[in-house]
C-alpha cells in the first residue's frame, strides 16, 4: 500500500505505521508541495494520501482515499478529486480545545498572571491588605455558536463550572438540538440572545453561511463586558469590525486562536491579519494552539491508521464525509 503524506502530516509518519497491521511504502512531501509540477506524479496511483489540502489539478492524479488528519475540510475542493476517491476526516480535538476555552474564561474572571504579578515580599503587606474581589465562572452565562464536537466538549465542561449555556445551532428550528445546554436557538435568533452573553465562544465551521457571519451588529448586540473568544476560523468574523469592537471597548475583551492568513512554509513570512490585534491590550493572541496537544495527535493518528487497516482489509470506513458545499 502506498500512503503519502503531506506537510505537518508527515512528521508523524512512524506512529502511524507503528499502528499499521501491513508494511506500507511512505512518501513524505512538503506543504508547499501542492504548488509543485511534481504532485501529481508523486500521488498518482496512492491508495492514501494524507493532507489538509486538495485542490483542482487538471487532470487529478488518482488515489483511494483522502484522510484530512483533522476535521476542517475547507482545504478541500471536493469538486477536483478524482473519481472514485474517499474523503474522511478525523476529530480528537474538541478535547484540547474545550480545555482552552475554559483557560480563557478562568484567566478572564481569575487574572492569576496579574495576581502573581503584584505580588513580592516587600509588597505583601500591601497586596493582601489591599486585595480586591475577583470573578468566578459560577452563574455566568455563556452563548456556543456552533453545537458540535467542539461545542458539546466546551459545554459539558462549562456546567461542570456552574456556567448557563446557550447553544446556538441551525437545528434548533426543529428541536433537534441535544447535548449539555440549557437553551437553544437558531442562528437567526443569535443577536437576541447576545446581550445576555458574558462568554461567547465560536466553535462553529467555515462556509459560505458563517463566513462573515460575526461582524459589527453583533458586536452591537454584545454588552461592554463579554468576552469573545474564537476557536473556529478567523474568517468567520469580520476582521474590521473585531478590531474596532476591541479598540472601541465596545467588548470587553477577545481570545483569539485563529487567523485569517497562514503561512504555506518557513519562508513564507505572512501576516495573521490586516490589523496588529496584539497591539490592543484587550486582544489575547494566540499561534492556532488550541488543539495542538499530544494526547491530540496519538488519538488522531491511530484513528487514521485504524482506518487505512480498513481499507487494507475492505471494510466500511469512519467518519466518510461528502462534499460540504453541495446543495
Amino acid at each position: 500500500m502506498k500512503i503519502v503524506m503531506v506537510g505537518e502530516a508527515a512528521t508523524h509518519r512512524d506512529a502511524l505505521s507503528a499502528a499499521l497491521d501491513f508494511p506500507a511504502q511512505f512518501i513524505a512531501l512538503p506543504r508547499e508541495a501542492h504548488e509543485s509540477d511534481a504532485w501529481d506524479d508523486q500521488i498518482e496511483g496512492a491508495d492514501v494520501l494524507v493532507s489538509m489540502r486538495f485542490k483542482r489539478r487538471s487532470p487529478a492524479p488518482a488515489f483511494r482515499l483522502l484522510h484530512v488528519p483533522g476535521a476542517g475540510l475547507d482545504g478541500i475542493d471536493f469538486t477536483a478529486l478524482p473519481a472514485g476517491a474517499t474523503v474522511c476526516n478525523v476529530f480528537e480535538h474538541e478535547i484540547p480545545m474545550a480545555e482552552y476555552a475554559l483557560a480563557c474564561m478562568l484567566e478572564h474572571q481569575v487574572e492569576l498572571a496579574a495576581l502573581r504579578a503584584r505580588f513580592s515580599t516587600e509588597q505583601w503587606t500591601h497586596a493582601y491588605l489591599k486585595r480586591q474581589p475577583r470573578g468566578e465562572l459560577f452563574g455566568k452565562t455563556v452563548v456556543i455558536v456552533g453545537f458540535g464536537r467542539i461545542g458539546h466538549a466546551v459545554a459539558s465542561r462549562a456546567q461542570a463550572f456552574g456556567l448557563h449555556v446557550i447553544a446556538i445551532s441551525a437545528r434548533a428550528k426543529a428541536g433537534r438540538v441535544d447535548g449539555p445546554m440549557d437553551e437553544a436557538y437558531t442562528p437567526a435568533e443569535l443577536d437576541q440572545v447576545l446581550p445576555r452573553a458574558d462568554f461567547v465562544i465560536l466553535t462553529c465551521p467555515l462556509d459560505e453561511r458563517t463566513r462573515g457571519s460575526f461582524a459589527a451588529a453583533q458586536f452591537a448586540a454584545m454588552r461592554p463586558d463579554a468576552v469573545l473568544i474564537n476557536i473556529a476560523r478567523a474568517a468567520v468574523v469580520d476582521p474590521h469590525a473585531l478590531y474596532h469592537a476591541l479598540r472601541d471597548n465596545l467588548i470587553a475583551k477577545a481570545y483569539l486562536d485563529v487567523w485569517y492568513r497562514y503561512p504555506s512554509g518557513d519562508t513564507d513570512l505572512v501576516a495573521p491579519a490586516d490589523y496588529r490585534f496584539e497591539d490592543l491590550p484587550n486582544a489575547y493572541c494566540t499561534p492556532h494552539a488550541s488543539g495542538w496537544t499530544q494526547g491530540l495527535f496519538e488519538r488522531r493518528y491511530a484513528f487514521i491508521a485504524a482506518n487505512i487497516n480498513r481499507l487494507h482489509q475492505g471494510q466500511p470506513l469512519q467518519n466518510v464525509v461528502t462534499n460540504p458545499n453541495r446543495v
